[in-house]
């Protein structure tokens, strides 16, 4: 795919990294791929690399090195974990820290957010079509949210405004009636600030079972809580209830669209899971980030509407509409929902309200209705689109027909970091599942994304994902 007009692509050969004097020895006593991120961190803070500078293949820098992929690739995975390069392993990494004194330079695209390395096509999951929201609908939220003026105070739970749309938007979009209206319905700065208040107020110091592969995100809020984080197995349908180890105090779970393999949990499953749960006292976390976006049959029934008394319901308008209003909500069993009251209490903590008052005026006015319609066409639209052209080559995929992301699978992790390589190499951004375990890897492919890009730009990456699958 070729760059658009006026961004030239950098050439491996020519990254900053390769005329850097890099030596390596067998005889140290750390290993090469220690000694190699040694050496790029602190070119990096010296300012030898810079942030936005192009970082060749593993493929390439092994072969510059005289080294095994492998330690190139460890290297790389390190680098990132740490945040000094962002991207995937090999080409299409790209510098991210620059040494103190340096400001970032980084473009924002027209709908506000990163577009990726410049030159390249995002198919990333977990963006939202951001440039779908009618322009019109959003300034005039936005005046309205102005002419409302500014609070005295901050309502822990939440602008009773937003907590009614809320209520008004599952009952509508999500089929849930809420038992005592907005009263069980908490604002949220977002699903993971959720599980952050979630652990300092209701959990304990017992385990968390979670999704793996997962959201990574979510294992990581509840790691930096101090929980231990065990993961369960998930196959093309979901969570599989009867691998949950006993001794767990919550599952956190995404029954609706699993994240990041794309199942929906069966019915049967759910019955299990709700059973378990009240048998052994647990509460069930339950992740709704974009049940809201199904093309196929209406949005299915969470499980809150089948077991309010031992599920926890995170929603969020990040997948939806965009992560620039930083609102979501919780919906829980009363003594839940009491505890992160008091916990907001106690710690002199809310969500911000501007996010909150924006969505009520979008409710308010039908905007957030007629949007999510048009999102569900236009992203129905975009996943044919995908799976077609990918289809023509025998390549299939997986996932339900919902959200903005499938699976395209491999056969194993060489499979799945040659293709994620080559693509970067023809300027396509892509997104193993490498990233979404938190322990050995045991699903391998990509994780899809289709709603970062524009049209035009999605079809033609896909026309180059399909010829390298082909």
């Amino acid at each position: 795919m070729p760059p658009p007009h006026g961004a030239a692509r950098v050439p491996a050969a020519s990254s900053p990294l390769l005329e850097l004097a890099i030596e390596l020895s067998r005889a140290d006593g750390r290993p090469l791929a220690v000694q190699l991120a040694e050496q790029l961190r602190a070119a990096a803070a010296r300012g030898n690399l810079r942030s936005g500078d192009r970082l060749p293949s593993t493929r390439a820098l092994a072969g510059h090195l005289a080294v095994s992929r492998s330690v190139t690739a460890a290297a790389y995975d390190q680098l990132h974990a740490e945040g000094w390069i962002t991207g995937k392993r090999g080409s299409g990494t790209f510098v991210t820290t620059s040494p103190p004194g340096t400001a970032p330079t980084a473009p924002v695209s027209r709908a506000g957010r990163d577009p990726g390395p410049p030159g390249q096509a995002v198919l990333t999951p977990g963006v939202p079509w951001a440039d779908g929201i009618d322009r019109a609908a959003w300034r005039r939220a936005w005046r309205a949210a102005a002419d409302s003026g500014p609070d005295a105070h901050r309502d822990r739970a939440g602008r009773a405004d937003y907590r009614d749309a809320v209520v008004e938007h599952l009952l509508r979009h999500r089929g849930l009636v809420v038992p005592g209206a907005a009263d069980q319905v908490l604002a949220t700065a977002g699903t993971t600030a959720a599980l952050l208040e979630l652990a300092a107020a209701v959990l304990d110091d017992r385990p968390v079972a979670v999704e793996e592969p997962g959201y990574q995100r979510a294992v990581g809020a509840l790691r930096a809580a101090g929980l231990r984080v065990l993961p369960v197995p998930v196959d093309e349908s979901g969570v599989v209830v009867d691998r949950i180890p006993d001794g767990v105090q919550a599952v956190y779970c995404s029954p609706a669209h699993q994240y990041p393999l794309g199942g929906r949990l069966p019915a049967q499953r759910r019955v299990e899971l709700v059973e378990r749960a009240r048998r052994a006292g647990w509460l069930i976390v339950e992740d709704d980030y974009d049940g809201e976006l199904r093309y196929d049959v209406s949005p299915l029934p969470v499980l809150a509407s089948m077991a309010p008394d031992v599920v926890v319901h995170l929603g969020t308008t990040s997948k939806i509409l965009t992560p620039t209003l930083g609102v979501g909500w919780m919906l829980g069993p009363p003594d839940v929902v009491r505890a992160v009251l008091e916990h907001r209490d106690r710690t002199g903590t809310a969500p911000s309200a501007a996010g909150q008052v924006v969505l009520a005026e979008l409710a308010r006015n039908g905007d957030l209705g007629r949007h999510l319609r048009r999102v569900r066409r236009e992203l129905s639209q975009r996943r044919a689109l995908v799976v077609d052209h990918l289809g023509s080559v025998g390549t299939r995929v997986f996932g339900d027909q919902a959200g903005a992301h499938v699976v395209l699978p491999r056969a194993d992790a060489d499979g799945e970091r040659d293709l994620v390589e080559r693509g970067a190499e023809h300027g396509l951004v892509l997104d193993g599942l490498r990233r979404h375990h938190a322990g050995p890897q045991r699903w391998f492919g990509l994780a899809l994304g289709y709603a970062a890009c524009s049209r035009a730009e999605l079809t033609a990456a896909v026309r180059v994902l399909a010829r390298l699958c082909g």
